[in-house]
């Protein structure tokens, strides 16, 4: 998949000076970004936490099929009137995880009139590492490694500018599935850190990723550490801000660290997930402003240019 939009990502590729759009439904919210030329025109979000209603109920309730059906029809009516020439839906982890992902799939395309699709973990990862790679400077021939946290899953990927990816590999567990399973507590206390950690090891457990000489992570729990350190995430920094989560009230993080509530209640799951990548990867975490979203768009673009 990550050829369908290569050229976008590298240098000499296509460019496309009209607007484009994606709505992503993940596993705590909604979100769309219209962008042209790579300047963001539009972005909003909405908190639905889909991810926990499908890990209480293995299935998305009528209720919020409805709602999530609301939401992403007037993202994607807002994109057109911006002009959009292309809106495209994406779904993330509840699409692969509820009972009734298809259904979700039908209820947004027939709401938002928008081409709709279920995103595999594996496109989620090459979507995230394109993103992340247009966005950061690095040399063409570098290895690097992008992670992607999210609420419901969580990647890691492997390859250079020039190459592509070339290894990619998730994990079926993010930020707001490890915070229902054993982080709900506010605060959660060190014995639940410690819980937390060890279920995010069974996860880990088999990756065995090349190794990189630097590694990207996007996402809004690493965009929230960052706040806490104070720059790269490291295992010194992971330790200090997981020392911190344990005893810190979600209201306090917010307080201290002018993080969102709801941000800061998965916060301690996140930085678990993150950690653990990590110390797998063997090199500082730098937070990278590029994701999904932006990989996404390049594809669009690409398909756009390829088609004009």
């Amino acid at each position: 998949m990550l050829d369908r939009f290569r050229s976008s990502v590298f240098p000499g590729g296509h460019h496309v000076d009209v607007p484009v759009g994606v709505v992503d439904v993940g596993s705590n919210t909604v979100r769309v970004l219209v962008s042209q030329h790579g300047r963001t025109l539009f972005s909003e979000r909405e908190m639905l936490r889909l991810g926990a209603d499908i890990e209480r109920l293995g299935t998305i309730p009528e209720e919020k099929l409805e709602l999530a059906a609301s939401v992403v029809a007037r993202f994607a009516d807002h994109a057109r009137d911006l002009g959009a020439v292309a809106v495209e839906v994406l779904i993330a982890s509840p699409g692969r995880q509820a009972t009734n992902g298809d259904e979700l799939a039908r209820r947004l395309q027939e709401a938002s009139g928008c081409p709709t699709r279920i995103l595999s973990s594996r496109e989620e990862g090459l979507l995230a590492f394109a993103g992340a790679l247009s966005c950061a400077g690095v040399p063409g021939g570098r290895t690097v490694a992008v992670v992607d946290v999210g609420g419901g899953s969580a990647q890691v990927t492997v390859g250079s500018r020039r190459a592509g990816a070339t290894w990619t590999q998730s994990i079926d567990l993010g930020s707001q599935r490890l915070t229902s399973r054993l982080l709900a507590a506010d605060p959660p206390g060190g014995a639940a850190i410690g819980a937390a950690r060890a279920e995010v090891e069974r996860y880990v457990d088999a990756f065995d990723p090349p190794a990189p000489r630097a590694a990207f992570a996007v996402g809004g729990s690493a965009r929230a550490l960052k706040r806490m350190a104070g720059g790269r995430l490291g295992e010194s920094e992971f330790a200090a801000v997981l020392a911190e989560l344990a005893e810190t009230p979600t209201e306090a993080l917010s307080d201290l660290h002018g993080i969102g509530a709801d941000r800061a209640r998965t916060l301690t799951a996140g930085a678990v997930i993150l950690a653990a990548f990590q110390e797998r990867l063997g090199v500082p975490l730098k937070v990278q402003r590029g994701g999904l979203r932006e990989g996404a768009l390049l594809s669009l673009a690409a398909e756009h240019a390829i088609a004009a």
